[in-house]
């Protein structure tokens, strides 16, 4: 008897799920109109292997007899097939499910036809054989209990390859421990935001050019941010000893004012009334957009502002690995690792699709980051983390980047010579390193280029996209394009070239 229910038991296994409602006065007209319905509509489709009458039978709580009949008027009207094992299936027939009534037509730009917007690497150099190899060699190595919820710290494997790698390759002080994984820089930047809020921070420093996206996030966190000056020697960070000192680095939320105060700009105060600041948001390996590096007069000057005022530095270093012309710039998290948070991604040296970013904090607000986070590590996936670490560890992302720079620097090498022999009068500076130039254009111009390129279906944007709200008018205005050569495939680049070369005076 134990073996009878066992091997009817497997038997009923073995059948697939089917959702049905049997409607109507009888169970069998019920049924067959309800599994001709699933086939009209599209939802059965055809050559879909329909469950046993038995295992259908039991799945529904009627007599086998009553399925089987419904299965035979189906096979007789067309709707279904039944042949000696294959079973019963959806006849194949063309069958038109019904559509919703139309809507009305609405206008869309769509994605340009050549896409130079910087930001993005060229995703169909992904190296996913490589990262197939390694993800089965991970999964493989891989404990139970590594598909867990886990630490919110991330997992331990991806901290410690990360630890070496920083140290090796950025110039980074990366204890494990310290170091936390997050879903790309904007969630690293959001945790951040929350802990600065928490220690009573309540304005950062950004520079004067960069991306609105990260101001933004700041002001979700009830902080203002305040741009700084910026020259051809990157962002003056000498101007942060303007600002007043703060009285603790962990003090607590100020006194409210009184009621009836005007409530702060979201973005900034003006210029001549700059706060405290509890922190400052630079981009000094490669200044974005710009593209120069920060100066080493104003790197050590910013760290010493750091620790004459208990601040912090927040550095983006978003593509470090990209160098062509010049030495590889060390991250500024060396020159003191207690008071620079470093951020990093694989977005750019890899796919921003991965969301995997991470983050090497001071001993003082390790913790707190990973408390922001959350009890578990709901965020970031465990089994790209235990790829990317044995990506890492192979040797397989080094290669990967050597290939990549050759790659990007053969792009620029033909941007710098198109633009040499199809538009002389326009130049592209900080090219040295990164994903993206600037185009120097005539005064006047920049508007008029964008409009060009848009009618080209070609994604470029203008330097001016990316100026601080508050900038100060004595922070340059230069008539430019940032041009992402990077994010094209290799098989679009020279029509995208192309077509940039057609729109510049």
């Amino acid at each position: 008897m134990e073996d009878s229910w066992a091997t009817s038991a497997s038997r009923q296994a073995l059948g697939i799920d089917l959702h049905i409602e049997p409607t109507g006065s009888g169970l069998r007209r019920g049924l067959t109109d309800a599994l001709r319905e699933a086939v009209r509509s599209g939802r059965l489709a055809p050559g879909t292997r329909l469950p046993s009458s038995r295992t259908l039978a039991v799945d529904l709580g009627i007599a086998r007899n009553t399925v089987a009949d419904s299965y035979a008027d189906l096979v007789a009207e067309g709707w279904l097939t039944a042949r000696q094992g294959s079973g019963t299936r959806v006849a194949e027939r063309p069958v038109e499910a019904p559509r919703p009534p139309r809507a009305p037509a609405r206008r869309t730009t769509g994605s340009p036809r050549h896409n130079l917007d910087p930001g993005s690497p060229d995703l169909a150099s992904f190296p996913r054989a490589e990262w197939l190899k390694a993800a089965r060699r991970a999964l493989t190595a891989a404990p139970n209990d590594a598909l867990g919820y886990g630490d919110p710290r991330g997992r331990p494997e991806l901290r410690s390859a990360l630890a070496g790698y920083l140290a090796r390759a950025r110039g980074v002080h990366a204890d494990p421990d310290r170091i936390v994984i997050c879903a790309g820089f904007v969630h690293g930047l959001r945790l951040l935001g929350e802990v600065l809020h928490r220690r009573g921070v309540r304005d950062v420093a950004v520079e004067s050019y960069g991306l609105d996206a990260h101001w933004d996030i700041l002001t979700r966190t009830s902080l203002r941010t305040h741009p700084l000056p910026l020259d051809e020697l990157g962002t003056n960070t000498v101007e942060l000893d303007a600002h007043p000192v703060l009285p603790s680095p962990t003090r607590h939320a100020p006194t409210p004012a009184p009621a009836g105060t005007p409530a702060p700009s979201r973005r900034s105060t003006s210029p001549s009334l700059l706060p405290a600041v509890g922190a400052v948001l630079l981009t000094p390996a490669h200044q974005f957009p710009i593209g120069v590096p920060l100066h080493p007069d104003r790197r050590a000057a910013v760290v010493d502002w750091a620790r004459r005022t208990g601040a912090l530095i927040l550095e983006d270093d978003y593509d470090g690995e990209f160098r062509y012309d010049r030495q590889p710039v060390g991250a500024l998290q060396g020159l003191d690792p207690d008071r620079v948070v470093y951020l990093g991604t694989a977005s750019k040296s890899l796919a921003p699709g991965l969301r995997l970013g991470w983050m090497v904090l001071p001993e003082s607000v390790a913790q707190e980051v990973a408390d922001a986070k959350g009890p578990s590590d709901w965020s970031c996936g465990v089994l790209d983390q235990l790829t990317l670490a044995e990506f890492l560890n192979s040797g397989a992302y080094d290669r990967h980047l050597r290939s990549a720079r050759l790659r990007y620097r053969r792009r620029r090498d033909q941007l710098v010579e198109a633009l040499a022999e199809r538009a002389p009068t326009v130049h592209a500076t900080g090219i040295a390193a990164g994903l993206h130039a600037v185009l120097q254009l005539p005064p006047g111009t920049e508007q008029s280029v964008v409009r060009a390129a848009a009618w080209q279906s070609l994604g470029v944007t203008g330097l001016s996209t990316y100026r601080h709200p508050h900038a100060a008018p004595s922070v340059p205005r230069p008539d430019a394009l940032v041009v992402g050569y990077g994010t094209p495939a290799d098989h679009a680049w020279s029509g995208a070239l192309d077509a940039l070369c057609r729109v510049l005076p």
